[in-house]
């Protein structure tokens, strides 16, 4: 019984087709009780529990929103409020109503409570800790979260996970202050190692894919044996496909998905590093990048949600991010500003549609991709528009795209 599948959950399929994940009954029970181990640290994790209200808004058939809200919260005993569909005013209203001390968030979402102006018209005093994941959060949103969201009463704590070790392989301490830009340490029963690219394991400071073995590594994909074998060694060991260093005291630092860096002139740039840059400016409501083949030579380019109100251009954020980086990691291939950003249910970004949005406006092959190398006209918009592009590009109408947007409020405690 312990090794039999329990539940069949997709991966996110952000870089290509989704693929079933075999979650064993082995698998759920172990995550659980290395995430309550963790948890359990807290010297106040007792009254804290007695207390405790969670709201879930997540997908539950996504790993994060069905473990913590399902089997984790459940277990404890802590009611979860269920929202029939998301809303951002929404949520902030169950919050101040419903009294929750408790977020489970994803990376739009945190970023959303640091920008969005009716945060103010809400009491979120009742909350007393959050955690963020799914995807990669900035170092500085995390900061202006705890700032203006947390104010003094806790840390926003992210972690890492992915759908085929269950949910979670990374925590943090809660006994421990949040002074790193780190993802935290390795939850108790599961062992992780950096490897090259000939599997060889490297040393501290030094950049290689991120390993993991534990009861909690899924049983495999669902009819996909060579997936399975491609993803999975003889000796049990997880290939998670995300780049990763490790510092001398086991904190674990994740720099982005290897099948996501941008390569321009051998140099790799890592889209996660650029979009937490991006976010910290003030007319960036939300942003991602992506690298676009241009004349033979992939460059990254940047989509942005702008902040309307700042009145910036897509010229004006790229010259300002070309102050912060280095030469290769500059925008070279163009900003462009777009309604919304595509994501998954659990808030990763959908690169792939992306890529091929990029693609078709300026990639090899395309008539424009002649006008973006030539480089910016002179040409500028007399007020900010989504629909603006920079570098020297003309105006492309963008698609609407909010896969984690809802109406009602209407909330069920389970």
């Amino acid at each position: 019984m312990a090794e039999a599948t329990a539940v069949l959950n997709y991966s996110s399929g952000t870089t290509g087709v989704p693929k079933g994940v075999e979650i064993t009954h082995l698998n759920y029970i172990a995550n659980c009780m290395q995430t309550e181990y963790m948890a359990a640290l807290a010297p106040d994790y007792g009254e804290k529990v007695k207390r405790a209200k969670v709201l879930s808004f997540l997908p539950m058939y996504h790993a994060y929103g069905q473990t913590y809200h399902c089997v984790t919260c459940p277990g404890r005993g802590v009611p979860v409020y269920v929202m029939r569909k998301y809303d951002f005013v929404e949520m902030l209203r169950c919050v101040e109503k419903f009294q929750i001390t408790g977020l489970n968030l994803v990376p739009p979402i945190a970023v959303a409570l640091t920008k969005r102006p009716e945060v103010k018209d809400f009491d979120l005093s009742s909350v007393e800790s959050a955690g963020c994941g799914a995807a990669p959060l900035g170092r500085e949103s995390a900061v202006e979260f705890d700032r203006k969201v947390a104010q003094g009463r806790f840390q926003l704590r992210q972690g890492w996970g992915m759908t085929e070790i269950t949910c979670s392989a990374i925590g943090w301490d809660p006994r421990h202050d949040l002074d790193s830009p780190a993802v935290g340490e390795l939850n108790p029963n599961i062992e992780g190692m950096i490897v090259d690219d000939a599997g060889h394991e490297v040393g501290v400071g030094q950049r290689g894919e991120f390993w993991v073995r534990g009861p909690n590594v899924m049983k495999g994909y669902w009819r996909k044996a060579e997936a399975t074998k491609e993803t999975k060694t003889d000796d049990g060991w997880l290939k998670t496909g995300d780049i990763a260093y490790r510092d001398k005291d086991g904190l674990i630092y994740m720099v982005d998905r290897k099948k996501e860096l941008i390569k321009v002139k051998g140099n790799q740039v890592a889209p996660a590093e650029l979009e937490a840059l991006l976010l910290d400016h003030p007319a960036v409501q939300d942003a991602a990048v992506v690298g676009v083949t241009i004349r033979g030579e992939e460059l990254p380019r940047a989509y942005i949600v702008p902040q309307m109100e700042q009145n910036a251009t897509p010229e004006n954020i790229g010259q300002w991010l070309a102050k912060q980086v280095a030469p290769h990691k500059r925008l070279a291939g163009g900003v462009k500003f777009t309604d919304v950003i595509p994501k998954n249910p659990s808030g990763k970004i959908l690169r792939k549609a992306l890529r091929e949005k990029a693609a078709e406006e300026v990639g090899d092959g395309n008539p424009k991709a002649k006008a973006m190398a030539e480089g910016p006209k002179s040409r500028q918009p007399t007020k900010p528009s989504r629909e603006v592009v920079w570098i020297g590009m003309s105006s492309i109408p963008s698609t609407a795209c909010d896969v984690i947007a809802g109406r009602s409020a209407e909330v069920e405690e389970v």
